[in-house]
């Protein structure tokens, strides 16, 4: 099994999408690439721990590829967004990905540069190794499907 880490905007509809994929085999959702250790929901929504939220995503490489969990990434938010998705604005909100080896690095940089050309503005997902993953509350594990939610109103 391997780990794949993305930040798509509020982490509740990413998972529901990375959840309804065939070859992943689990999902959490929390906060990573920030400078408080292990932050709770309610500082993160302060804006000053620098923790974006994100879905952690274990996958069976031999039922997907990480390029094609990069595109189901790219298709669950909107890339062009600086901070924010939808009404909700704030550098935990940002669109990033976060690597953990240098193949994965490498398959990130490239599917933001083909992103690119499919949007008016420019692709601002960052790129960033992976750091500690620091588990959300457990009230917002599977938010979505704990109340038979398919996605997020945005």
């Amino acid at each position: 099994m391997e780990k794949a880490t993305f930040g798509a905007g509020c982490f509740w509809g990413i998972e529901a999408a990375f959840r309804r994929t065939e070859g992943v085999v689990d999902t959490a959702v929390g906060y990573m690439g920030g400078v408080l250790k292990n932050p709770t929901y309610k500082q993160v929504c302060t804006d000053r721990t620098g923790h974006a939220e994100v879905v952690e995503v274990t996958f069976d490489a031999s039922q997907i590829t990480y390029e094609e969990l990069l595109g189901v990434f790219f298709k669950s938010h909107n890339p062009t967004q600086l901070n924010r998705q939808g009404p909700d604005v704030g550098t935990q909100y940002r669109s990033a990905i976060f690597f953990y080896s240098p193949e994965q690095e490498a398959a990130a940089r490239t599917a933001k540069v083909m992103q690119n050309g499919k949007w008016t503005y420019p692709v601002v997902t960052e790129i960033t190794q992976a750091s500690t993953f620091w588990r959300a509350e457990e009230y917002h594990q599977q938010f979505l499907e704990k109340r038979g939610l398919t996605h997020c109103h945005i």
